[in-house]
């Protein structure tokens, strides 16, 4: 009987023991806490409204009369090696289409670091009040130094963003002294981030160029396969990445430190991750669609602007809050 009592004190002692692995984080519970920040503090939203509002009513700097002999030009010479002429129609109406409303103060949405648009991707031609005031750039010169200088533009303000929203999502609340401090090393991490991802997709679009320049010759079809191969294999590449932001704002890191977490973090938590992103994704597009649905000359889309402002800035606080508590996950199962 004594012998049984202590063989049973063992093995309570021994389960004691054992090590429990903690739980991963949880990406409903990260939606959740960053929707409740942004209704505990509706302000956050001004950000995205401010940069909506002034790509729909505000002026226009195009770069149409340069887009069009360029466009011309290739046209002509795609033609010229043999495409199908019904399917060179539908790409130049695609093309003429997307020159007539691009604008270069669409580079104030910069990447990675950014306030989210809802016009950047729609660049409206119209508005409520008429026709826009508009400039047009005539140089190819001049409109690559606008286009980097609004970039940059962004990407300041795209920081200041983040690290609003970082602090209000981990904290609850606003230390502005502390980020006046913090801006100015955030904005300079962040352009070197900025540089090293177009720097990689260059390097990986480079080869799918070619791919896709001989895949012309056999009309739409091929085209759309070779894309979706492209899309498939920069997903794959960049998803890692994913996460390359984050550490600058939650950690204070620099570029690469930042860089190597992302990837770690979200290689150790692949499943959460790619559930949280993929639901963040589907909100976010899903949504969009009815945010666009009211025609760009009417005042409803002001509903539309308010309404993606606040599923984006939601999306982002969740992001910084399961990034925290990934990184915390991440040291206690490694320490």
């Amino acid at each position: 009987m004594v012998k049984s009592t202590l063989t049973e004190k063992g093995l309570a002692m021994m389960t004691n023991k054992s090590p429990t692995l903690s739980p991963t984080p949880n990406f409903l519970t990260a939606l959740k806490g960053g929707f409740d920040v942004i209704a505990n503090h509706i302000s956050l939203i001004l950000f995205p409204i401010a940069l909506d509002l002034f790509l729909w009513l505000g002026p226009r700097w195009r770069i149409t009369p340069l887009l069009d002999s360029l466009l011309k030009e290739l046209f002509n010479g795609v033609g010229a090696a043999g495409v199908q002429s019904q399917t060179l129609t539908t790409v130049q109406e695609i093309w003429t289409m997307l020159s007539e409303r691009f604008t270069l103060f669409a580079a104030l949405r910069s990447y990675p670091v950014g306030i989210p648009s809802l016009m950047a991707g729609r660049l409206p031609l119209e508005t409520p009040n008429g026709s826009p005031l508009t400039w047009e750039v005539y140089s190819w010169g001049g409109a690559i130094l606008l286009w980097l200088l609004l970039t940059g533009l962004g990407l300041l303000f795209g920081t200041l963003y983040f690290s609003v929203i970082a602090q209000m999502a981990l904290s609850g609340e606003m230390h502005w002294r502390d980020l006046w401090q913090r801006w100015p090393q955030a904005a300079v991490q962040s352009l070197f981030l900025a540089l090293f991802w177009v720097g990689l997709l260059i390097v990986i679009s480079f080869p799918f160029t070619c791919l896709i320049s001989l895949a012309g010759a056999g009309g739409m079809t091929t085209i759309q396969c070779a894309f979706l191969v492209y899309s498939g294999f920069l997903l794959w590449i960049l998803f890692p990445l994913i996460f390359s932001p984050h550490g600058i704002f939650v950690n204070q890191l620099k570029m690469l430190p930042s860089i190597k977490t992302g990837m770690r973090l979200s290689r150790m938590t692949f499943s959460g991750t790619a559930l949280f992103f993929m639901a963040a994704f589907l909100l976010s597009k899903g949504l969009d669609m009815l945010w666009l649905t009211p025609n760009e000359n009417s005042w409803l889309t002001l509903i539309g602007v308010a309404g993606h402002a606040f599923i984006t800035t939601g999306l982002l606080a969740a992001s910084f809050i399961y990034y925290r508590d990934a990184d915390q996950w991440a040291q206690r199962v490694s320490g």
